[in-house]
Order: structure tokens, then sequence, then C-alpha cells
């Protein structure tokens, strides 16, 4: 049996595939298995999958459900105790799963791991702005309060043992896009996360992929599950009122006063910033202006959500 699974979905990747599953086996740590989830591609990432000629590598071709689905698909057909996810269009340094290793092998108590991560764009890298500060290789941090500029962990950083699962279920098949912050709030629900202070994967921004183009409210997390725990947890409160106010905008700009209502009923306002105050107090047109701004660098107005 192989130390890690890698879990990769893929959906209509053909520009970035061939890159992400190079990275994998170019990986100095070589017991791993690959699991790859074809869902529902309709351009060339299949044929691409297929060049490869690896027998640590299992391609299942499946129905497109969305990425919760192929990655749900994924964690079952894996035979070994730690999952490493990766989508289809990221990459990994070549190191990436030799630390995931040695930081398990030190903290044997923990389950859930993730390391540094950088975005890529056309014409420049920017690794993601952590909001605490970590000097050490290792630090062991609650998910909530370490993620209130970015997210500890993302689906191109993140080993969890397979067991962890138990207490926080698998991914939300009801959910298009926002599925993984439902799958960080129940990780940081019931386990610490370790950090490893290394910068070893890299998010490909592509503005025609899904979670940059994928604006329907209906198809976003509420968080309406999470009203009871988060009176008792105000770092979980601080979290989803950052993710409220994300959605919040998003509702602004589409026009969607009832949506807008919403989210800022449920939001306290103390645990956003002032700019972030005026924003959403901020006219429509304004609000446009700025991520036309934003657009023109090549960057994000508003990070996709926590």
């Amino acid at each position: 049996m192989a130390f890690f699974s890698v879990i990769i979905s893929v959906y209509n990747k053909e520009k970035h595939i061939q890159h992400t599953i190079d990275s994998v086996l170019t990986q100095s740590f070589i017991d791993f298995e690959v699991i790859i989830i074809n869902d529902g591609s309709t351009d060339k990432s299949e044929d691409i999958i297929n060049r490869f000629n690896d027998q640590r590598i299992k391609l299942l071709s499946i129905k497109n459900q969305g990425a919760s689905n192929a990655r749900n698909t994924g964690i079952k057909a894996a035979t070994s105790d730690y999952i490493a996810l990766l989508d289809g269009d990221d990459i990994w340094e070549t190191s990436y799963l030799q630390y995931m290793y040695d930081a398990i092998r030190k903290f044997p108590e923990i389950k859930v791991f993730t390391v540094g991560i950088a975005q890529k764009y056309d014409h420049k890298v920017v690794p993601v702005p952590y909001s605490f500060k970590q000097t050490e290789l290792y630090g062991i941090h609650n998910y909530f309060k370490a993620s209130k500029r970015y997210t500890l962990i993302t689906s191109s950083s993140v080993v969890f043992k397979k067991s962890a699962i138990e207490k926080s279920g698998v991914f939300d098949t009801s959910l298009i896009t926002g599925e993984d912050t439902d799958m960080w709030i129940r990780f940081g629900l019931h386990f610490e996360i370790l950090f490893i202070n290394k910068l070893l994967a890299y998010y490909n921004y592509d503005a025609y992929s899904l979670s940059n183009r994928t604006f329907d409210l209906e198809k976003k997390p509420n968080f309406d599950t999470y009203f009871e725990q988060e009176k008792n947890n105000r770092f979980l409160k601080g979290f989803l009122d950052r993710n409220r106010y994300s959605l919040a905008i998003l509702s602004k700009l589409q026009g969607d006063k009832k949506n807008f209502l919403y989210y800022t009923s449920h939001l306290d306002t103390n645990n956003i910033s002032i700019r972030q105050r005026l924003l959403l107090k901020s006219p429509k047109w304004l609000l446009q202006l700025l991520l036309k701004l934003k657009s023109l660098i090549g960057e994000h107005l508003v990070y996709p959500e926590n």
C-alpha cells in the first residue's frame, strides 16, 4: 500500500493537466498512488492523461457532477491512509510530498497538514498573505484564527488522514462552488492544522475556471448550518463573517437585494475592516469600477471564499 493517495480532480483542464501530473510524478518522495478523476471533461484532458505511462496512475472517468463528487469518488477509491488533494490546473514543488511525509512522522497525532501556496498569474507569482507570523518550519494552528487574510487550507495544499472524514464528513455534493470552504470549516471544527512554512504549492489563476466565473449565489454555501456553533466560537464567527462580507459584495454587484440583506443581517461588522465596511455601503457602480481596475492587473477584487 502506498503512503499517499494523490487525488486529482479534472474538468476541462487540457491547458494545465500535463504540468499538474508532471509535478506529481517528479516528486522526490515516490511512495504514492495517483487517482485522477476525469469529471466528464469535453476537451482533450483525458487524451493528455492517457499519454502518461506510469503504473501509479489510475484514471476514473465519470459523468460530470462537480468537484465535490469527483473528490469523494477519489477518496473512496484511495487505498492509502493519507489523502493529498490537487486540482487539475495546479502544481507542486518536487519536495512537496517529502515535506508532508516528514511532518506526518514528526506529528503523528495531527490529522490535517498544509503548506504555503502562491497564486500564479500570467505575468507574476504572488505568495498569499497569511495573517499569522511563523518563523519555524512547523506550526500548529486554529484554522479560523489563522485564516483572517487568506485560507490556511486550499484544495491543492492539503494532506489529511483518511480517517479524519469520519468526523468531518466528505465534500458536500449540493455545493457547486465554495465546497472547499465548507469542508475546511468542518476540518477546523474538529482538528488543529499543522502548517509547514515552505512555499510548495502553486494555484494557477484562470479567469475562465469554474471557481472564478460561478456567480450564482444559490450554488454557494450560506453557512446557515453553523449558526449555533458560531455563537460559542468567536474565531469561527469571525471567519464566517469575512466570507459573508465577500458574498454580500457579490450580491450587491448582482443587484440581489434579498441575498445582500441575508448576508449582512448575519454579519457582525466588527469582524471586518473599516475599508470593507465602506465597500459594503458603496454604490454598485463604484464596486464595478474597482473590480474593473483589479481585473486590468489580473487580480481579484474579492478572493474566492476563505
